[in-house]
């Protein structure tokens, strides 16, 4: 017999215990039949004021998730979609690749994450030639515009928002990230993403690509939705952008 609300789909997500929007984005995005549980990759909330306090939260969060994905394990998930997005981006296509693979293996079930999600995403609207911001710092915006690179897109320009702390990150403003959408975008790019899972982009990337007329790809939007697609769910959905409604 099936999971009684999960009948679909049972997915396990994990990310930061400083994370406070990537579990309530996936809840919005979930279609009937599918449930999510989440597991915290437990880490503290410490000040980021440059590079190398950046890299010192990365290496928290690797050391980190195993131990979420096992705490996952006993509920018999089918699937597991990855809520933090920088460490999936980490070392070019080919390091993020064996990430990615270790991280199935501890988990039993396949895995989607940010970094392949987004060349997913990027792929089926037809998208070469991209502008990406996020909230980390330049040493975290390197390793994506790597794995992008890596992907064969070509990187016009992209954007650090230096929040100031893990935490700091889902108090962005709607204000932050539209003067960001702003200054990215120009006539030389064919679609924007954000990436950074604490940064709540669901709705207003949607919002975006009514004005711009292309696509603006949220990562956690774009994670979900290729769980979904991956899961054989090829439901639609109205209200988060032209990737769940028409791909």
């Amino acid at each position: 017999m099936p999971d009684h609300l999960g009948y679909r789909q049972v997915f396990g997500a994990i990310g930061p215990s400083t994370n406070t929007i990537v579990q309530p984005d996936y809840d919005d995005l979930r279609p009937i039949g599918v449930t999510n549980h989440y597991s915290r990759i437990i880490i503290p909330n410490m000040p980021v004021g440059g590079n190398e306090d950046f890299l010192k939260l990365v290496r928290s969060i690797m050391g980190a998730t195993l131990a979420a994905i096992d705490a996952l394990k006993s509920c018999e998930m089918s699937y597991l979609v990855m809520g933090m997005s920088a460490t999936t981006f980490w070392d070019g296509r080919k390091g993020a690749e064996a990430y990615r693979q270790e991280l199935a293996e501890r988990a039993g079930v396949g895995v989607s994450c940010g970094s392949f999600a987004t060349e997913a995403a990027l792929k089926a609207v037809g998208a070469k030639r991209i502008a990406f911001f996020s909230p980390y710092f330049e040493v975290a915006n390197a390793q994506v515009r790597r794995f992008y690179q890596d992907c064969g897109f070509t990187v016009v320009r992209d954007l650090c928002l230096e929040r100031p702390s893990p935490v700091q990150i889902a108090h962005t403003t709607d204000a932050m990230c539209r003067d960001a959408i702003r200054r990215l975008d120009s006539d030389d790019v064919d679609a924007i993403v954000q990436v950074g899972t604490n940064l709540s982009m669901i709705r207003l990337a949607a919002a975006a690509e009514l004005f711009l007329g292309k696509p603006v790809i949220a990562i956690n939007t774009a994670t979900y939705w290729h769980a979904l697609r991956a899961a054989g769910i090829a439901d639609r959905q109205a209200g988060f952008g032209s990737l769940l409604e028409f791909h």
